[in-house]
């Protein structure tokens, strides 16, 4: 079987905030802006793999999608437990100075894990867990 993963669905409460992080702050270029419905889905990726994207979606989008489950994704997002995006690098130290410049919300300073990584924790602006890890 030859499969790839070409894209994950983060959600995002604010297009703009969510935007301005994974472009400016992470880095990672815009693939696609769409709007409908005064609702945007933003599609970015890191430029080094271009067949891999998030698509930054406006959660409860969905028409199937009560008032009531609206509102538990929305505490869910709140409390960072909605979504999480687990990302790579060569210098965990030198990501999280970056980050942590750029006003993200640190969850966890970088730390050596029993499990053979090193890693640290952030949100972005809607409140999903970034987990950002280094190989050791």
């Amino acid at each position: 079987m030859d499969l790839t993963i070409s894209a994950s669905f983060l959600p995002q409460t604010d297009p703009d905030a969510s935007l301005a992080f994974y472009r400016d702050v992470l880095g990672f270029e815009v693939r696609n802006d769409v709007g409908f419905n005064g609702l945007r889905w933003i599609t970015v990726g890191p430029m080094e793999q271009p067949g891999t994207s998030i698509v930054l979606f406006p959660p409860g989008a969905d028409p199937g999608v009560t008032e009531a489950e609206r509102q538990v994704l929305a505490e869910m997002m709140a409390k960072g437990t909605y979504a999480v995006l687990l990302l790579a690098t060569s210098d965990v130290d030198g990501t999280f100075d970056r980050l942590q410049a750029a006003d993200a919300e640190v969850v966890q300073e970088p730390t050596d894990q029993p499990y053979g990584v090193r890693d640290c924790a952030f949100r972005d602006p809607a409140g999903n867990l970034l987990r950002v890890q280094q190989q050791k």
